[in-house]
């Protein structure tokens, strides 16, 4: 028996799952690690994190699982897209990684905008904003010059950690199209975007397939996380891509709703859709496309207020049922770090609006689910706005679709049927294509019919369907009221 190994890297974890040649799940390993924000703004992670969740997932996966290493025909690694690493001539980071939430760079952003918007968007299909690393680099070239000096090398992150298991530098072009220095129409490194924030194309990495094999394990990376000396790696690519590859959506039509660090509805489709409040990558599906909204703070919200007012999930869940439609009035706006769909505006700030003497902790935790609900079904009207078609039934992925409760609120307001899986995972997209890399898998819908499970279907209460449209009138109508407030400096 030959098993898959795929690991994911995200907004706040790390999580490892293993499958066997037949598709089926052999083990599953998560492990946590910090987003730092050192000022306003910043958004951050130490790569030293990802090396050390790398390898503890992996020697976990080994001791759950009782498979010998030797028995692992391929390893692929995925992760949050353009979060960029700098690093020195010895591939050694200068800073910590600038995660794609960080917010530093929005008078650089508008800025490029103003000089070079149309160039940009015509060879990116992107607007410039904060989101995107060419900004991101034109901000640390202007604010921390010496650090800027230094740099040879820049990292993706999942380049980054798979250069620690192989010693190879290199990335995939799903992953460069989020850059926004990578010509999307001639497929290749741009030099004229290169040279908005003062690099060089040689300082990039080399661009292969998702499912190339770069390299093998080696002495010292086996020695760190128990796996075989040799085994094959692939390049793998960025976690939505996988997200919806694991999900079973490989046609055009097909539609998925992203409940994770952030929240994402995306369209399968046969082009792209250039938009300045859509974010378009390639399918792993030659000829395909998935453009989609972006919610920035989506399960990262509802992680932000278990970590600081306390509870676990299931707990909150709970306290959550309880609480009627609309929350008596307590409306809460997920933008923790600014929003994208349908504003792009890094300026907003989360708020809870109509707090009364009468809400509870039960209250506070239902507005914080049905903000991102609302942030969602804002998302969709946008989608829908442009008449990209899609199917009747969307699956639900990501780790918020584990609870029931957020389930069918989103199925409720979205007036959508949803359906989900047994797993939707990047970790299990990664294994897949390390399938298909492997020669396990023929292509990828032979390993979506022997790896993808159906669970269940949650249908939409059209009643709830109307009660959540009135609320999310005045949902709009606060965050008209607020945006301006936030524009202005502080």
């Amino acid at each position: 028996m030959r098993y898959l190994l795929g690991i994911d890297f995200g907004g706040g974890a790390s999580k490892a799952t293993l499958i066997s040649e037949s598709g089926s799940i052999v083990a599953e390993n998560t492990v946590e690690y910090q987003t730092l924000y050192p000022e306003k703004g910043a958004c951050e992670q130490n790569p030293s994190d990802w090396i050390f969740a790398l390898c503890e997932n992996c020697k976990a996966i080994l001791m759950k699982s009782g498979v010998c290493a030797d028995s692992i025909a391929a390893v692929a690694i995925d992760s949050a897209t353009h979060t960029s690493l700098v690093c020195d001539g010895k591939f050694a980071p200068l800073r910590n990684a600038m995660h794609w939430t960080d917010t530093r760079s929005r008078e650089q952003a508008e800025r490029l905008f103003d000089m070079a918007g149309k160039e940009i968007l015509d060879k990116t299909y992107h607007r410039p904003d904060t989101i995107w690393t060419l900004p991101q680099l034109l901000w640390l070239k202007e604010n921390e010059p010496y650090t800027f000096s230094k740099i040879r090398y820049i990292f993706f992150e999942k380049d980054y950690i798979r250069y620690y298991l192989t010693g190879v530098f290199c990335t995939d072009y799903i992953e460069a199209e989020g850059s926004m220095l990578f010509d999307c129409n001639k497929m290749e490194w741009d030099g004229d975007l290169c040279a908005l924030c003062g690099i060089s194309p040689k300082m990039l990495p080399p661009i292969v397939s998702p499912t190339d094999t770069v390299g093998r394990v080696t002495d010292f990376a086996a020695q760190a996380t128990g796996l075989s000396v040799g085994t094959p790696v692939i390049c793998g690519t960025t976690d939505t891509a996988m997200e919806v590859f694991a999900s079973g959506a490989v046609s055009k039509g097909d539609i998925t709703v992203k409940l994770a660090t952030a929240g994402r509805i995306c369209v399968i489709t046969d082009k792209p859709y250039p938009d300045r409040h859509l974010v378009n990558y390639s399918h792993v599906v030659d000829g395909l496309w998935y453009p989609g909204t972006a919610t920035k703070s989506c399960a990262a919200s509802y992680r932000w207020y278990r970590d600081t007012f306390g509870g676990d999930y299931a707990e909150l869940d709970e306290l959550a049922s309880k609480i009627d439609i609309g929350c008596d009035g307590l409306i809460f706006h997920p933008y923790l770090n600014g929003e994208l769909t349908p504003y792009a505006d890094p300026m907003l700030c989360g708020s809870f609006t109509g707090v009364r003497a009468t809400h509870t902790k039960a209250h506070f935790t239902r507005a914080v689910l049905e903000g991102v609900t609302y942030s969602l079904l804002d998302s969709k009207k946008y989608l829908d706005s442009l008449n990209i078609k899609h199917n009747a039934v969307a699956t639900a992925i990501g780790g918020g679709t584990k609870g029931r409760l957020w389930r069918q609120m989103i199925a409720d307001a979205l007036g959508i049927v949803l359906r989900t899986t047994y797993s939707s995972d990047s970790s299990l997209g990664s294994a897949m294509l390390a399938g298909i890399a492997a020669g396990i898998f023929k292509d990828e819908n032979d390993a979506v019919s022997k790896c993808v499970r159906a669970r269940d279907i949650v249908y939409p209460n059209p009643e709830n369907t109307a009660k959540y449209e009135r609320v999310f009138e005045i949902y709009k109508e606060i965050h008209d009221a607020l945006a301006p407030i936030y524009s202005k400096e502080r």
